[in-house]
């Protein structure tokens, strides 16, 4: 992994220097191309630094415990040295995580649809609730919602919803929320 690591970090910088070249200003494809590629490694390259800092920090608390004679010196390094440890666990986890193959579709924007089933206004009720749980979510990972179409009742339930959730990541977000939804609950309508 750590080959890997180093790989994709050679391939970083060399998109930066290519990103700040001229030549590639004058071609908005390849600029557009280049800066998707920057930004999708641009958190696995965050945490890998994270992680050689922790890998430095480890090294040194594990040199100043080796060396000193001090008892509170060598305290304080070996707490360094544990902190420094879990945070290495972390980061490789997270690195391991970062290191998954994307799902190439995970970029583009998201149709949701919903519709009240079989149940009349109590299923009306229910898809209200369902849009408005999934236009506070998309609003609160910072995407656009756009209102395509609408239809109420009269008790404040939904007959349709359609509505577009555009922004970076907004399938990853979504992509599982396909199919019908079923619930049995107290009805509000009685």
């Amino acid at each position: 992994m750590e080959k890997k690591l180093e790989a994709l970090e050679e391939k970083y910088a060399s998109l930066a220097e290519r990103l700040e070249s001229t030549e590639i200003m004058s071609d908005m494809a390849a600029y557009a191309k280049c800066m998707k590629e920057y930004k999708a490694l641009t958190p696995i390259i965050d945490k890998y630094h994270e992680y050689k800092t922790a890998l430095a920090d480890l090294k040194d608390a594990e040199e100043i415990a080796a060396e000193t004679d001090d008892a509170e010196m060598r305290a304080l390094a070996q707490e360094q040295s544990a902190q420094s440890r879990l945070a290495i666990d972390r980061c490789l986890g997270e690195l391991k995580l970062l290191l998954l193959p994307r799902d190439p579709n995970d970029d583009k924007n998201v149709i949701v649809e919903i519709r009240g089933g079989v149940g009349g206004e109590e299923s009306a009720l229910f898809a209200a609730d369902l849009y408005r749980m999934y236009a506070m979510y998309a609003e609160k990972r910072g995407y656009r919602v756009e209102l395509l179409n609408y239809n109420d009742t009269e008790l404040g339930g939904v007959k349709e919803a359609d509505f577009i959730v555009s922004g970076d990541g907004a399938y990853s977000r979504f992509k599982f929320e396909s199919g019908v939804h079923r619930v049995q609950r107290v009805p509000e309508t009685e």
